[in-house]
């Protein structure tokens, strides 16, 4: 008989309240005067929340370390200490102006997992890790570091204030120059599932409590310069005209159809146009532009590309202009586990709580954590969407649902061998 067969474990319930109040007192720390949080990562706020965070691991019977690339990483033992950890975690950095629950609930939920498991002194058979990752909203540095995914060039990861990344992780206790030492390996995190709000409006739209997340879909991101003639508006004849603009008219159309053209949950979108001299009496002779592509496939990104620059070089002929595209992200998507979605699926029907499989189009820890391990994400609805924003919201209850089906996953991953995740 394994340890989580026990009608206790399977009895187990999270302290929806302490959790919440974790949430609020998490959110006090970089609290805005106009509402929001600002916790930018490597600012005193986030120093001051990570030393909190520390402590309640603490309480929670973990023992904490910080690793080189500045990841937090609380440990629970297991009964068997020489097992892979089943890890969770998040992240506790925010965006000049965020909210509560993005990030934060991923890891307050990883250490109410271990408050409930430790107030009760059972062990699983498996570690558990509870990790906060650094700087998730911007470098990804933390997970990278991980993943064995960090550049070498310290400069690329320099604050936009120009503070260099050495000084950043001194201040936190991580070390640049030891940065390859974050790395880790299969043997030693056996499975991977972070907790995080949707940040998109597709769980309520379907009104489902639980999303078991298929994988992190692939970004691509392309810088495209169109140059044509700037001129008159009055004087320079229809015939006569290499319009930039129009020409960047018909890209973002083009990004828009080729998305649509072939079957897939892919996306594409131009958000960013800078159009140059900008004036009402002038035809454009420049444009700036910028393209995102997602998917869960890295072929089917590839495919999108070979597409859109066929129909730019069309483009450029039509309009008689000069269109350059160079390609400026490349992140690879990341596929969930199917034994770690399957055990999610099993803890929902068990508990009555419906559910729908959804890719995430949004980049989170778990993505880079995937290169190496067996990974799962589980989504609780954001209301209305929102994220990033002082009006983010997820109710009590749906916290409290996410965190039981964290604990209750954990609880199925160590009732197999996780090594053949």
């Amino acid at each position: 008989m394994t340890i989580t067969s026990s009608p206790i474990l399977s009895e187990l319930k999270i302290d929806a309240a302490r959790l919440d109040r974790s949430l609020f007192e998490l959110a006090e720390i970089g609290k805005l005067p106009q509402g929001g949080i600002s916790r930018v990562a490597f600012t005193p706020e986030d120093l001051c929340a990570r030393q909190l965070v520390q402590t309640w691991m603490l309480t929670a019977g973990m023992t904490v370390r910080t690793d080189a690339a500045g990841n937090i990483i609380g440990r629970y033992e297991g009964l068997n200490p020489d097992a892979g950890a089943i890890a969770t975690g998040s992240h506790i950095d925010t965006v000049p102006t965020g909210g509560r629950y993005d990030g934060c609930l991923g890891v307050l939920a990883g250490i109410e997992v271990v408050r409930v498991l430790h107030e009760r002194s059972i062990r699983l058979y498996h570690p558990i890790e509870v990790i906060v990752f650094t700087d998730e909203e911007r470098s990804v540095i933390g997970s990278k570091g991980m993943a064995g995914e960090v550049r070498e060039d310290a400069i690329y990861y320099a604050r936009l204030d120009g503070t260099p990344i050495q000084e950043c992780l001194d201040r936190i206790g991580g070390d640049w120059s030891q940065i390859a030492t974050a790395k880790r390996k299969s043997g030693e995190i056996v499975a991977f599932v972070e907790l995080h709000v949707e940040q998109g409006g597709v769980l309520e739209h379907l009104d489902k409590p639980i999303g078991i997340v298929t994988g992190v879909v692939g970004q691509y991101r392309f810088a495209v310069n169109v140059i044509g003639r700037a001129n008159h508006a009055g004087t320079t004849p229809m015939n006569m005209r290499k319009d930039a603009l129009v020409a960047a008219s018909e890209i973002v159309l083009a990004v828009n159809k080729i998305a649509r053209s072939i079957d897939g949950d892919q996306v594409a979108t131009v958000g960013y146009l800078n159009v140059s001299p900008n004036a009402t009496n002038t035809v454009p002779g420049m444009v700036d532009l910028r393209i995102d592509m997602r998917d869960l496939s890295e072929e089917r990104l590839q495919l999108l590309t070979a597409k859109l620059k066929a129909e730019i070089n069309a483009i450029a002929r039509t309009t008689e202009t000069a269109i350059s595209i160079q390609q400026t992200l490349h992140i690879r998507p990341t596929l969930a586990d199917p034994q770690i979605m399957k055990s999610i699926e099993g803890v929902c029907q068990n508990m009555g709580l419906a559910y729908t499989h959804m890719p995430s189009r949004a980049g989170h820890d778990a993505q880079e954590i995937g290169r190496f391990t067996a990974m799962g994400m589980i989504f609780v609805p954001s209301r209305a969407g929102v994220s990033h924003s002082a009006d983010e919201y997820t109710s009590f209850e749906e916290c409290d649902r996410g965190a039981s089906v964290l604990l209750h996953t954990f609880l199925q991953l160590d009732n197999f061998d996780v090594k053949s995740c």
